[in-house]
């Protein structure tokens, strides 16, 4: 997984296992944002409206975009 991902030119910030005898290094910091924003997603496809656009219209569903992190937010 990792070739495939230096083929296109990325890099892997995949930690490597703990009971693996030589630990391949990863950067900490790109891996827990990374974490982050999918976690972030994770949330936001809770909302059923957000998750199969019910809206037709462009400008609505960019609305709600914009709703549902805030509604996140106030929680």
């Amino acid at each position: 997984m990792r070739a495939i991902i230096a083929e296109l030119g990325a890099e892997a910030v995949i930690p490597s296992n703990r009971t693996r005898k030589v630990a391949i290094p990863h950067d900490a910091t790109a891996y827990k944002q990374r974490n982050r924003i999918e976690r972030c997603f994770n949330r936001l496809k809770h909302f059923q409206r957000f998750a199969t656009r019910y809206e037709r219209r462009t400008i609505h569903f960019t609305g709600f975009a914009f709703l549902a992190p805030a509604i996140i937010w106030l929680r």
